[in-house]
C-alpha cells in the first residue's frame, strides 16, 4: 500500500528506527533537563545550609552564600538550555535533515535575526558580568534604573539567570527585568545598611534645642529596645540640622543595621520618635506637611 508516494512498509521501518529514537531522545532531554535542575535544587539547599547565616548573623545570608546561590542557577540555566538545544539537532538528524546544507541559509538567517537578536546577547552579556562582578545575588535587596524602567525597580531578588533578574517588590509583585535592560544598580544590603531619618521641627531656638535633646533622649532608649538590638550595627544618633526652611528644620537620625533590616528599624524607630515628639508638642501642627523619612 501506498501513501504520499511511500509505501507503508518504509513508514513502519522508519517510525521503529528514527520515529523511536526521536520520541526517547525527545523524552531523555527532558529527563536530563530535570536531573539537572534537581541537582541545581539540591546543591542550593547544601549550599544554604553549610554556610548561610554563618558570617555576617543569625539573621541575614552571609555574601559567599548568595553569590553561590546565584552562580548556581546560572549554571542550571546554561545546562539546561544547551540540554535542549542537542536535543534539537539530534532530531532533526533523525528527521534526515542534512545540517550541513542548513550552513548556508543558516548564516543568512543569522544575520536577519542578528539585528533582533541583539537585546538577547546584551540581557546574556549583562548577566554574565553581573554573576562575575557579584553586583548583586540572591536575597540581596536592590534598586535598579534602566531602559524602559521609567521609575525604577526596587524590591528583594529572587532569581538570577543570565538573561533576567526576577525581582520580588514590596508589594509582592515579581518583576522580570532583562539584564541588558540595566543601567544603574543600589544594592541596599550589602555588607550592612543604615536608616536615615529626616524629622521636620520647628525653627524656634528653644524649641529646635529642646527637640534635639529629646532626640538624644530617644536614641539612647532605641538603642537599649529589645527589637532592635538584634539588627543593629551602632546606636542610633542625631546628626543634627541638615537643612532650614521658612519656619522649619529637618533634623537627622541615622542608625547602621544588617544588611536588608533597615527597612524593620526605621519603622520602629520613627514611630517611637512620632509618640515622644508628640508628646511633647514638638512635631509641626496639622497646617504642615511633618517629613519623617526613609532614605537609605
Amino acid at each position: 500500500m501506498v501513501l504520499f508516494g511511500i509505501e507503508i512498509a518504509d513508514y513502519e521501518t522508519w517510525l521503529r528506527t528514527s520515529g523511536i529514537e526521536i520520541v526517547l531522545i525527545a523524552i531523555g532531554s527532558v529527563l536530563v533537563a530535570r536531573f539537572i535542575h534537581g541537582v541545581a535544587s539540591l546543591a542550593e539547599r547544601r549550599v544554604a545550609k553549610a554556610t548561610a547565616y554563618q558570617v555576617v548573623s543569625d539573621l541575614v545570608k552571609s555574601e559567599p552564600t548568595k553569590y553561590i546561590h546565584t552562580a548556581i542557577q546560572a549554571i542550571d540555566w546554561t545546562l539546561r538550555s544547551v540540554t535542549y538545544f542537542t536535543a534539537t539537532v539530534l532530531i532533526l538528524i533523525r528527521f534526515g535533515v542534512p545540517l550541513t546544507s542548513l550552513v548556508a541559509p543558516a548564516t543568512v538567517l543569522g544575520v536577519a535575526v542578528g539585528f533582533g537578536a541583539q537585546t538577547l546577547v546584551q540581557d546574556v552579556l549583562g548577566g554574565f558580568f553581573i554573576i562575575t562582578e557579584r553586583q548583586y545575588g540572591v536575597g540581596d535587596v536592590i534598586r535598579i534604573s534602566g531602559v524602559g524602567l521609567t521609575t525604577g525597580v526596587s524590591g528583594t531578588v529572587e532569581e538570577v539567570t543570565l538573561r533576567i533578574t526576577k525581582i520580588r517588590s514590596l508589594a509582592g509583585e515579581l518583576i522580570a527585568v532583562r539584564n541588558g535592560q540595566i543601567l544603574q544598580v543600589a544594592n541596599l544590603s550589602r555588607d550592612w545598611s543604615q536608616v536615615v531619618i529626616d524629622i521636620q521641627l520647628p525653627a524656634e531656638k528653644k524649641a529646635s534645642q529642646r527637640a534635639r535633646e529629646i532626640l538624644d533622649e530617644v536614641c539612647k532608649e532605641l538603642a537599649n529596645d529589645e527589637r532592635l538590638i538584634p539588627v543593629l550595627l551602632t546606636p542610633p544618633a542625631v546628626t543634627g540640622i541638615e537643612s532650614i526652611s521658612l519656619g522649619y528644620v529637618v533634623m537627622r537620625v541615622v542608625a547602621r543595621t544588617l544588611p536588608s533590616k533597615q527597612f524593620e528599624a526605621g519603622r520602629i524607630m520613627r514611630a517611637r520618635i512620632i509618640e515622644v515628639l508628640s508628646e511633647e508638642d514638638l512635631l509641626p501642627d496639622s497646617s504642615s506637611s511633618a517629613v519623617i523619612q526613609q532614605m537609605v
